[in-house]
């Protein structure tokens, strides 16, 4: 019988799979590792657009944990879109005493575009209660200019901004590279690591409206190769590398925002 690394993801469910829980699942896959999910919320919508959600109940979501904890062995975990404080808080009190590995937190407070997603109570719940417990933390640019309360103009900014945010609690730090600009040539990241070292890691921009759950796939990526036993800085290069090629090559799915592709044949190591 084959033994398979297990990992998990906590994170509401999007109905047309391009992003959120089933975004991480098929990434879990690709990668060669048994993800489960825990769902937190659900979303109805497609490539137009969201049209509804519903917040799963606080019990619900702590039974789930509870299942999970009661009888896997999970190696590595993320976090996604956790829609209020009851449902943060939840999540913070049912893995405070470390039952899943590494603990990669994808903070999910601003859209690549700029649009807040969460209330300010909802908001500084996350960065009081999960920014303490988490190895890593993967804002977007926009997400790390309000963390950090800096411009991001240069690059001297956004290391000073990494600092800031390594203060708020987590170990390691990667702010992801503006990429709504359609002028822009590459997508730098910036990452600080526990131990002081620090890089910068660059892919192509890829112009096109097949984007959906590139965050969503970054940060799964990176769990299953934690889970795997790669260091941080080597499950970071091999995630932005992943997600750049699941971006490159495109899948005709959709009318408008479509998903990314997952189904690459993916040689990395």
């Amino acid at each position: 019988m084959n033994k398979f690394i297990q990992v998990l993801t906590i994170a509401g469910s999007d109905s047309d799979g391009s992003a959120g829980a089933q975004a991480d699942l098929k990434t879990f896959m690709s990668r060669g590792v048994y993800g489960m999910s825990v769902l937190t919320a659900a979303v109805a919508g497609n490539s137009y657009g969201i049209h509804d959600s519903i917040n799963m109940p606080a019990s619900f979501i702590n039974s789930e944990i509870k299942d999970i904890k009661d009888d896997f062995k999970v190696s590595a975990f993320k976090t996604g879109m956790l829609s209020d404080s009851e449902i943060i808080h939840t999540i913070a009190e049912a893995i405070k005493d470390k039952p899943f590995g590494y603990f990669v937190l994808d903070p999910v407070i601003i859209t690549k575009h700029g649009a807040m997603l969460l209330e300010t109570e909802a908001y500084q719940t996350l960065i009081d209660e999960l920014f303490p417990l988490a190895d890593l933390i993967t804002p977007n640019f926009y997400e790390a200019q309000k963390l950090s309360g800096l411009e991001l103009n240069n690059k001297e900014e956004i290391v000073k901004a990494a600092h800031k945010l390594r203060n708020l609690g987590p170990k390691n730090i990667m702010i992801k590279g503006e990429h709504s600009d359609d002028s822009i040539s590459e997508v730098e990241d910036y990452v600080l690591l526990e131990d002081g070292e620090s890089f910068w890691i660059s892919e192509p921009f890829v112009k096109t409206d097949h984007v959906n759950g590139t965050g969503d796939t970054l940060s799964s990526c990176i769990v299953a190769e934690l889970a795997k036993g790669k260091s941080m800085e080597d499950a970071i290069r091999i995630a932005k590398t992943f997600t750049y090629n699941a971006i490159k090559n495109e899948i005709d799915v959709g009318h408008k925002y479509g998903p990314i592709n997952h189904f690459i044949k993916d040689e990395i190591q």
